[in-house]
C-alpha cells in the first residue's frame, strides 16, 4: 500500500474496496479486453494501403507523409462544437489550434468526427428535452463512430456540457487502449447575479412580472460566449474530469477566448502526443479511469454540492470501465465528505467566484490533506492526484504551474476541509415502499428535511404547473410526478417545475417532490426525492400512490414511503398510461428503441449494454 493509500479515509477505503469485489468480473473483462487491443500495436500499422491512403487524402503534405511512415502519432479530434450551445461556441477555433500545437510535439491532429450536443436550456420544458438523456448515449456511439476509422494513437475530447461529457468519456472508454484527453471551455463571465434570476423566474410563476421582463433576466444571465455559470451539471462535469485527472491541471474554470485558455488548449495536444504507445510515456484511458478515479470523482462531486445528474451519469460512465458503483456507495461516502463550496444554487456565488476564490486547486488539495481523495490515481499527467493541487497561470507568456493559495480568497464560497459548510456532502440515499431515491440537500434549510402530507398525483409536469397557478397546491402536499423514468418518456428534467414549488414553500408550505424523473442539476432548495426506482412504466411501486396518502420524506432516516397500510398497498393495481404522445415529434420516434431497452436509474439509465 502506498503512503497515499495509508492516510486515505477509512471509509473512503472500505468504500473504494467494496466497488472494487463488486466489480472484479466486469472489470476484468473490460481490461483484458484493453489489452488485447494494445498488444495488437498501432491500428493505423494494420490498415491496408487503401485503407490508410483514405486516411490521409485531404492532409498536407508533411501530415501526409508523416502518416505513411507511421514515425509520428495522429491526435484524434472528437468535437460537441455548435454555435448555439454558448459553452461549445468557442470550440470553433480549438481544431486549428490543436493541429500547430501537435506539430510543435512532433505529431498530427486529425479532426476525427463530430458529436450532437443539445442544450437543456434550450429544451426545458419542452418535447424536445425528452431527447436529452439518450443524447448522451447517441454522443458515446457517435464518440465510437469517429475513433472506429483505426487512425488514431490518442484522443482529444472537446465537450463542456450535461450530457455531452458523460457521453464522451462512456464512447473514449471503449478505446480505453488509447490516451484521451478532455478539453474544456470555460465559463463566461458573470451576468445578472443567480439569486436575482431565482427572485425573477419564481414572480413570473407567481405572475407577478411579464414575459418581458422575464426575458430581459434570462438575457442577463446567459450572456455571451461559454458556460453558464450556476454549478449545474455542465460546470459539474468540468469538476469531475479535472478530480479524475482528465483535465489538463486547473483546466476546468478558466475563462474562454483568453490567451491561458489557449495554452491550455495547446497543451493538452502536446501531452496527448506524448502519452501514446509510441512513447516512453503511454497513459491509456482504461488506466486512468479506475475503481479509486470513480471514487474521487464521487467525492468531488459530494465536497462540492455537485449534480444529482450524475447519480445517473457517473454509473454510467463507471460501467462503461467495467466498475459497477451503487447510490449507496454515493450516500456512504456523503456521510464523511464535508461540503467545501457555496455555489449557486448551494448558495449566492457562481463558478467564476469559486475559480477567483482559489478553485480546483484549492478544493483538490484540502480533499487530498484530509484523506478524502486517492492521491495515486494515475492521470494524464502520469503522477498522482498532487499535480492538480495547482494553479496553471502565464508566466512571461508561457504556461506553468504554481501551489495553490495557502487560504481561500472567499470564505463564504470556498472553505478548507477543517471548517466546512457541512460536514456531510448533502447527498442521501431514501428507501421505502415507494422504491429507491437520491435527495441532494445541500441547498435545503434544516428546517425541509423532514416533509410529511398528502400526496397530490400528477402524470404530466404541465398538469402541475397548471394546477399551481388554479391555487390548488397552496397547502402543505408532497407533489407525485411519476411517467418521467426513461422507458416512460426518456426522463426529461422537470426544472420547470421548481419557481412554482419555490413559491410554495416561500408562502410557508411544507411541500416535496417525489418522481421517477430527474431535476435539473441546479436544482435543490426543495426537498426533492428523484429517479425513484424502479420507475412506474417497469413496475415500480410509485405507481401504488393515491391521491391523498400520506407520503413522508425523511433525509434523516432515510425513508421515503406512503404511509399506507401493507395489506391495501399490495392490493393497489399498478395503472398503465398510453404513451402515444410521448413518441412522435421532435425526433422522439427515432429513439423508440433506447427507450424500450434502458435501464433504471441506479444502472445509469443506460441503453447500450
Amino acid at each position: 500500500m502506498s503512503k497515499e493509500s495509508q492516510n486515505t479515509h477509512q471509509i473512503v477505503r472500505a468504500v473504494t474496496e467494496r466497488i472494487r469485489e463488486r466489480s472484479k468480473p466486469g472489470r476484468d473483462e473490460y481490461l483484458a479486453r484493453m489489452e488485447i487491443a494494445r498488444l495488437r500495436g498501432s491500428a493505423r500499422a494494420r490498415l491496408s494501403c487503401t485503407n490508410l491512403a483514405h486516411g490521409f487524402a485531404a492532409s498536407d503534405a508533411p501530415d501526409k507523409e508523416a502518416l505513411k511512415l507511421m514515425r509520428w502519432p495522429n491526435v484524434a479530434i472528437v468535437s460537441a462544437y455548435n454555435d448555439m450551445l454558448s459553452a461549445h461556441q468557442p470550440l470553433e477555433k480549438y481544431p486549428a489550434l490543436i493541429k500547430r500545437a501537435a506539430r510543435e510535439a512532433g505529431a498530427v491532429a486529425q479532426f476525427a468526427g463530430g458529436v450532437p450536443a443539445m442544450c437543456d436550456g434550450v429544451t426545458q420544458g419542452q418535447p424536445g428535452m425528452e431527447l436529452s438523456l439518450f443524447s448522451r448515449d447517441v454522443i458515446a456511439m457517435a464518440t465510437g463512430v469517429a475513433l472506429a476509422h483505426n487512425m488514431f494513437d490518442s484522443a482529444l475530447c472537446l465537450g463542456v456540457c450535461d450530457k455531452i461529457v458523460p457521453g464522451l468519456v462512456m464512447g473514449t472508454l471503449a478505446f480505453g487502449h488509447l490516451p484521451v484527453i478532455l478539453v474544456p471551455g470555460g465559463p463566461m463571465p458573470s451576468g445578472v447575479p443567480n439569486k436575482e434570476k431565482a427572485r425573477i423566474r419564481q414572480l413570473f410563476a407567481e405572475g407577478k412580472v411579464g414575459r418581458d421582463e422575464l426575458l430581459e433576466s434570462e438575457a442577463g444571465s446567459y450572456h455571451t460566449a461559454g458556460t453558464c455559470t450556476f454549478y449545474g451539471t455542465a460546470n459539474s462535469n468540468q469538476m469531475l474530469m479535472e478530480v479524475m485527472g482528465l483535465h489538463m491541471p486547473g483546466a476546468a474554470f478558466v475563462p474562454p477566448n483568453t490567451p491561458l485558455r489557449d495554452a491550455l488548449t495547446a497543451a493538452a495536444a502536446q501531452r496527448a502526443a506524448r502519452i501514446t504507445a509510441l512513447g516512453d510515456e503511454y497513459l491509456p484511458l482504461s488506466r486512468t479511469v479506475d475503481e479509486a478515479t470513480i471514487v474521487n470523482a464521487i467525492v468531488g462531486l459530494l465536497a462540492t454540492g455537485g449534480s444529482t445528474n450524475h447519480t445517473l451519469h457517473l454509473v454510467a460512465m463507471a460501467r462503461c470501465a467495467g466498475i459497477a458503483i451503487t447510490w449507496d456507495d454515493f450516500s456512504d461516502l456523503s456521510a464523511v465528505v464535508p461540503l467545501l463550496t457555496r455555489i449557486y444554487p448551494n448558495g449566492s456565488a457562481d463558478v467564476n467566484r469559486f475559480h477567483m476564490a482559489g478553485g480546483m486547486a484549492f478544493l483538490i488539495r484540502e480533499l487530498l490533506g484530509a484523506g478524502l481523495l486517492h492521491g495515486d490515481t494515475v492521470t494524464i499527467m502520469g503522477g498522482g492526484l498532487r499535480a492538480y493541487a495547482a494553479e496553471p497561470w502565464l508566466d512571461e507568456g508561457k504556461l506553468a504551474w504554481r501551489p495553490a493559495p495557502e487560504s481561500s480568497g472567499d470564505p463564504d464560497v470556498l472553505r478548507p476541509a477543517n471548517n466546512p459548510f457541512s460536514h456531510h456532502g448533502g447527498l442521501r440515499l431514501l428507501t421505502g415502499n415507494l422504491g429507491r431515491a437520491v435527495i441532494k440537500t445541500s441547498a435545503m434549510k434544516a428546517e425541509h428535511h423532514v416533509v410529511e402530507g398528502p400526496a397530490v398525483v400528477f402524470e404530466e409536469q404541465e398538469d402541475v404547473i397548471a394546477a399551481f397557478q388554479a391555487g390548488k397546491l397552496s397547502r402543505d402536499c408532497v407533489v407525485v410526478v411519476r411517467f418521467q423514468g426513461p422507458r416512460a418518456n426518456g426522463m426529461p428534467e422537470l426544472h420547470q417545475l421548481t419557481p412554482s414549488l419555490a413559491s410554495l414553500q416561500a408562502r410557508g408550505f411544507h411541500v416535496a417532490l417525489v418522481t421517477d424523473g430527474r431535476m435539473s442539476g441546479a436544482s435543490g432548495s426543495v426537498p426533492a426525492a428523484i429517479h425513484v426506482t424502479p420507475e412506474v412504466s417497469n413496475g415500480g411501486p410509485l405507481g401504488r400512490v393515491r391521491d391523498g396518502d400520506i407520503i413522508r420524506l425523511d433525509c434523516h432516516t432515510g425513508v421515503l414511503e406512503a404511509q399506507v397500510d401493507d395489506a391495501v398497498w399490495q392490493r393497489r393495481e399498478l395503472p398503465s398510461l398510453n404513451h402515444a404522445k410521448n413518441e412522435f415529434g421532435t425526433g422522439r420516434e427515432l429513439f423508440a428503441s433506447l427507450r424500450r431497452v434502458a435501464g433504471d436509474a441506479e444502472a445509469g439509465a443506460i441503453s447500450l449494454m
